[in-house]
């Protein structure tokens, strides 16, 4: 009776990730869909049965979910209910909780900023911050995911934490009202030089299209008249967003992208309105290989109707749609249904047909940059609203290639230990005044050879092994990462992204790109 319970179950779990509400028109398919499933029934039945170890039945049908769905393409995916909750707070635009962000950095909890508007920033929390207890616990050696199921949690409740503070002789307790914590897509936004506004979108979430309109309204309330939007290490989101955002540069009635799939009603296409209300200057998207799904989207297409100029790394080559089923435990199935193609008709989509492990490695292998124009030799060609050549073959092509700037192993050794972060905490305790006058150390504050040796010398004490000749290679960058960092602990990670762009060499060469950028796009530049 077990045993006939047990195929009933099985039968049924397949039955409905695999076919949903149509199985009766896949079981006289000619593939034999119902043998098939007889035979993972077997296997399953047998394993359950005979295997050396009691089995859980949940987490070996998840692993045959899983194996099943990577059969098909990168994108589908069976997330777990546990996992659902995390995933969907990335993309509505908040949770509920205390406001910081944080690292475990020698297990213990460390704030890196409080995060602007939140409780913790009103009641004082700094960057370097240690939390060593939650409501009287040990925090010492906490995970992450420890952290987030004791900091957050219902609006207006409360939690108690014990705080060591660099400076400060004694921890001592704060208590934190949680309240609503808004999660940013513009990561920042300011005036680059006297004429350019930078905007620097993380991901396309629920409130990416309002952070964008208020960040385009205050700078060009400061008087911007060209934009270089950075779409860098942006893995995508919601695909309304995008449409939305392309639609804020794009002339009305012109396609974004459309979808194309196995089935009629998977076929979309998306165009843009007349609601363009900002004014036509030049513009310049940022992109590398980190740069994925609506970032290609909106890239895409500035770049097929000729709005604006493209420039970085070609991007890494997402397109495929996915739509997500919810289950009733509370897992959902992301199926893809459909591609993404730009308005040329170029597939945003990278072949993946040599496996996960080489579509993940080539997505993010260098090219030679003295052999750029190699990389386009195999790649098909298309064109323009103007008839400029532009290319498929996966990921956005950019007008412009510029390299993203290659550290040496000394300089990625000390941001993987936070050393950054560390010496600017130590730094701004004893230097707090500098809170007191931004422009004054945007203008005037810079790293002194002094610094530099106590900087060193923080290296030292904590046995970082490091090549001087390399860390004399990337001297510029390390002081831009220290200034950065400093900004970030005076105030927050919006001026953390300020200094560290102002230093970026890709931002500085692409700045310099304007006059191409107003050229593509038809606009005449006031001398």
């Amino acid at each position: 009776m077990k045993k006939h319970r047990l195929e009933i179950i099985i039968i049924a779990l397949a039955t409905v990730l695999l076919f949903g509400s149509v199985m009766d028109k896949f079981l006289v398919a000619s593939d034999n869909v119902y043998e098939q499933i007889r035979r993972f029934m077997d296997v399953f039945t047998y394993v359950k049965k005979y295997y050396v170890e009691e089995i859980e039945t949940e987490e070996v049908v998840t692993g045959a979910i899983e194996g099943m769905l990577e059969k098909l393409d990168p994108h589908s995916v069976y997330i777990e209910a546990k996992q659902m909750n995390k995933i969907n707070e990335q993309f509505t635009g908040h949770y509920h909780g205390i406001g910081i962000e944080f690292i475990i950095k020698d297990k213990v909890l460390t704030v890196i900023s409080p995060i602007a508007g939140s409780p913790s920033e009103a009641l004082g929390i700094r960057p370097g911050d240690q939390l060593i207890k939650i409501e009287g616990k040990s925090a010492y050696g906490i995970t992450e995911q420890d952290v987030f199921n004791k900091l957050r949690g219902p609006k207006d409740s409360k939690v108690t934490v014990t705080i060591r503070r660099p400076g400060v002789e004694k921890p001592f307790d704060i208590t934190i009202t949680r309240d609503k914590i808004p999660i940013y897509s513009v990561m920042t936004s300011f005036m680059l030089t006297d004429k350019i506004g930078y905007i620097y979108v993380g991901r396309f979430a629920k409130t990416t299209v309002d952070e964008l309109e208020e960040a385009l309204l205050e700078l060009e309330g400061e008087g911007m008249k060209k934009l270089l939007l950075d779409l860098r290490g942006n893995s995508g989101g919601y695909l309304d967003q995008a449409v939305m955002i392309a639609d804020k540069f794009i002339a009305g009635n012109k396609k974004i992208v459309y979808t194309r799939g196995r089935r009629p009603e998977t076929n979309d296409d998306f165009y843009s309105t007349d609601r363009n209300t900002h004014p036509h200057f030049p513009l310049i998207i940022l992109i590398d290989k980190g740069s994925a799904s609506a970032s290609e989207i909106v890239a895409g297409a500035v770049q097929d109707w000729d709005r604006g100029l493209i420039v970085g790394e070609t991007s890494f080559g997402k397109g495929l749609v996915q739509n997500q089923i919810g289950m009733k435990d509370g897992s959902a199935l992301r199926l893809t249904t459909a591609r993404y193609y730009t308005p040329s008709g170029r597939l945003i989509q990278r072949p993946y047909s040599n496996g996960l492990a080489d579509y993940y490695a080539e997505g993010y292998d260098d090219i030679d940059p003295n052999t750029i124009e190699d990389s386009t030799a195999t790649k098909p060609v298309y064109y323009t609203n103007s008839h400029r050549k532009v290319y498929g073959g996966g990921g956005i092509t950019p007008d412009v290639t510029i390299k993203s700037e290659r550290l040496t192993k000394s300089t990625a050794k000390l941001m993987a230990n936070r050393i950054f972060f560390e010496f600017a905490s130590q730094y701004v305790t004893k230097h707090a005044d500098l809170a007191n006058n931004f422009e004054y150390f945007r203008d005037n504050f810079s790293i002194t050879d002094r610094i530099m040796m106590d900087f060193n010398q923080l290296v030292k004490t904590q046995n970082i092994e490091v090549d001087e000749a390399e860390i004399d290679e990337d001297i510029e960058y390390i002081k831009v990462m220290l200034k950065s960092e400093i900004a970030r602990n005076l105030w927050d990670s919006k001026y953390y992204y300020q200094f560290i762009r102002r230093g970026d060499e890709q931002v500085q060469e692409a700045a310099k790109l304007f006059p191409e950028a107003a050229q593509i796009a038809g606009i005449v530049i006031p001398q």
